[in-house]
């Protein structure tokens, strides 16, 4: 009975809806104590390369996700839009691509492509979150994939902290390692805002419209638990 009277509420406006997302970047990892750590400084560069070396296996996994949200979804003009996504991760040949521009990161703070391909130093509770998200979009429905993916709402304004943070505070990494986050300030307002107008459009029930939040603050809570094994966990990097 509690079920059936919460499909029957009102839906919300789509500014409404709007507002409701964008109040989950309360829980977004910006505020995770390692990522405040890392904007004051305070990482040690054995911290700095378990993050990176970490954070790899989820970029290497978003093409992934956007492919399991490209075969799910039934809509013509919807996937012709969306595969620019694995594109922008993928490239087109190499030495293109966010994958490969984290891998130059890696270079830049004292880790070999390699290591980073190989998932030598993946924690178990980073692999377990990431291919957790994977499976979601694999799932569920493709519009509830497509609202997981709106912490590009939230990402720009923490990556130009982080960007600042990371020039200022650690000198010793090549500055060109960099350039993934540059890239990212483009690319991430306009894939957030094509996404939100997705979810809008199709979540207009009030159900659909809570699944989309429900998507949402999962990923929010993914991201923080990767954040939490990355902080905890012990790899074999120990230069």
């Amino acid at each position: 009975m509690p079920e059936l009277m919460q499909s029957e509420q009102k839906a919300w406006t789509q500014a409404e809806l709007e507002a409701v997302l964008r109040s989950q970047h309360q829980r977004y990892h910006h505020l995770h104590p390692f990522h405040v750590r890392m904007n004051h400084g305070d990482l040690t560069p054995q911290e700095v390369r378990r993050w990176v070396a970490n954070r790899f296996y989820y970029q290497k996994s978003i093409p992934l996700k956007d492919a399991a949200i490209l075969s799910n979804c039934p809509i013509l003009e919807v996937r012709r839009q969306w595969i620019d996504r694995i594109i922008d991760h993928d490239g087109r040949s190499q030495g293109e691509g966010g994958i490969e521009a984290w891998l130059k990161l890696g270079e830049a703070v004292g880790l070999s492509p390699q290591e980073l391909l190989d998932e030598q130093h993946v924690i178990p509770g980073v692999r377990f979150a990431v291919d957790a998200y994977v499976n979601f979009c694999r799932t569920r429905p493709w519009i509830e994939a497509v609202a997981a993916s709106l912490t590009e709402l939230f990402g720009p304004d923490a990556i130009r902290v982080r960007l600042v943070a990371l020039e200022q505070h650690y000198p010793w990494i090549d500055p060109t390692g960099f350039d993934y986050f540059r890239k990212r300030l483009e690319q991430a307002p306009r894939d957030a805002r094509y996404a939100l107008d997705l979810v809008l459009k199709y979540c207009r029930s009030r159900e659909s419209q809570e699944r989309a939040v429900q998507a949402l603050a999962f990923k929010c809570d993914l991201l923080w638990s990767q954040l939490e094994a990355i902080e905890r966990g012990e790899t074999r990097l120990n230069r």
